[in-house]
């Protein structure tokens, strides 16, 4: 191997939900340092074209060709950072890239990878709202490309049997707007109709909106796949005041709690 080709290096970066102050030091030095950008095409366009960066866009369903073009650059001696938005590892490219070095030839392996944390929508929704996920919660993709419906039924209700808050990603998009109708009806099968539910659309942007509402008042069309949905747990609370209500769920649970 080359001197040049031993100085590639991938970083699989989070770049946070959307607010420039929220992609971490870390995130930001490494694509400070980098030769190449790899990822969806509009976290690629967040980052900022400069002299000997070069930016490569890709569509969102070509995650595994995507990895294996951010490893064949390493291997060649680019340093690499594959973006995310929100956290690399939560339903996003770091599972992909390790999947593509599993699956990939050996000297793969050899390379230096990095994966940097980030925040997720998840974590920027429930602080704008309070503290929704102050206690034990659980996080699902509500999309139905990568698993089948069965399975994600499968945990909703066992999630709501546990009484688990829950963090929804992907829950609604223009090709599979039914899978979000199911939901709410497997949720109102297993919770209260006054169970909190949080729809933070565009998260830390410009365009940021909060809608807190029960699950007897939700309705389809308030989630769209710029949204993530937050749902309480049976001892979630709401403090009324003037403008947004604070919503969050203790710290703990009664002991002689079943």
């Amino acid at each position: 191997m080359s001197d040049e080709a031993a100085n590639g290096w991938v970083v699989i970066a989070g770049l946070g939900p959307g607010a420039e102050g929220l992609i971490t030091p870390d995130a930001q030095a490494a694509i400070d340092a980098a030769t190449d950008i790899v990822g969806y095409i509009p976290y690629v366009r967040r980052i900022a074209p400069r002299p000997g960066l070069t930016l490569h866009e890709s569509d969102n369903r070509v995650e595994l060709d995507r990895a294996a073009h951010a490893l064949d650059m390493a291997q060649a001696g680019r340093r690499v950072v594959v973006v995310s938005s929100g956290d690399p590892g939560v339903f996003a490219m770091a599972s992909a890239v390790f999947e593509a070095v599993e699956a990939g030839p050996q000297a793969w392996r050899a390379l230096e990878i990095r994966v940097l944390p980030g925040i997720t929508a998840m974590l920027a929704a429930s602080a704008a709202a309070g503290a929704p996920l102050g206690h034990d919660f659980c996080c699902i993709n509500l999309s139905d490309n990568l698993k089948p419906w069965s399975l994600i039924e499968s945990r909703l209700r066992l999630a709501a049997q546990a009484d688990f808050a829950m963090a929804f990603y992907n829950p609604r998009s223009k090709s599979r707007p039914e899978g979000f109708v199911k939901t709410l009806d497997i949720l109102r099968e297993c919770c209260e109709p006054e169970r909190v539910i949080i729809f933070a659309r565009a998260v830390s942007t410009p365009d940021q909106a909060i809608n807190v509402t029960t699950l007897a008042d939700a309705t389809p069309d308030m989630a769209d796949m710029r949204t993530v949905v937050l749902v309480g747990s049976s001892l979630t609370r709401l403090i009324p005041r003037d403008g947004a209500p604070i919503v969050y769920t203790p710290r703990s649970v009664a002991k002689d709690a079943e």
